[in-house]
């Protein structure tokens, strides 16, 4: 699936929740698409644009005042999976951050995500799980990478 990878709008991300299930299933993470941060972290938010309108995939992220990339929200849509897209969505972001002075990338999941810890350390971060990092019995595993 052909896309160009380009800085994500505010309408955008209206289209990505009209076809929320598209991108994560039965997960209600609606909540988690906040418009502050495509405003203003617009250069770190990113979306695909297939040739035809649609946006096969997307990824969130901004880089904190320590220099941290951090990744909020990365998903590919149904029908883009397995194409290399959230690869490449990383690899933009990656430079993206690296733009803005971050020396590392950070992103965390829930530690039932299985897919999602798998395709991390495929993309060589390391994980480590964190009781309590979301609150009280809210445990996530933390992924972390140094930029070279």
């Amino acid at each position: 699936m052909a896309a160009h990878i380009t800085p994500a709008h505010v309408a955008d991300l209206r289209q990505v929740l009209a076809d929320h299930s598209r991108y994560w299933g039965d997960r209600d993470l609606r909540a988690l698409h906040l418009p502050v941060l495509v405003r203003e972290f617009g250069e770190t938010c990113l979306v695909a644009r297939s040739a035809g309108g649609g946006i096969p995939g997307y990824l969130i992220g901004f880089v904190t005042p320590g220099r941290t990339g951090y990744v909020h929200l990365v998903a590919t849509r149904d029908d883009a999976r397995g194409t290399g897209l959230g690869r490449a969505l990383y690899a933009a972001f990656t430079e993206a951050a690296r733009r803005q002075g971050a020396a590392r990338l950070k992103a965390i999941t829930s530690p039932g995500n299985t897919a999602s810890v798998a395709f991390h350390r495929r993309l060589g971060f390391e994980a480590r799980l964190e009781e309590d990092y979301n609150g009280p019995g809210e445990a996530r595993v933390v992924f972390s990478r140094a930029l070279s």
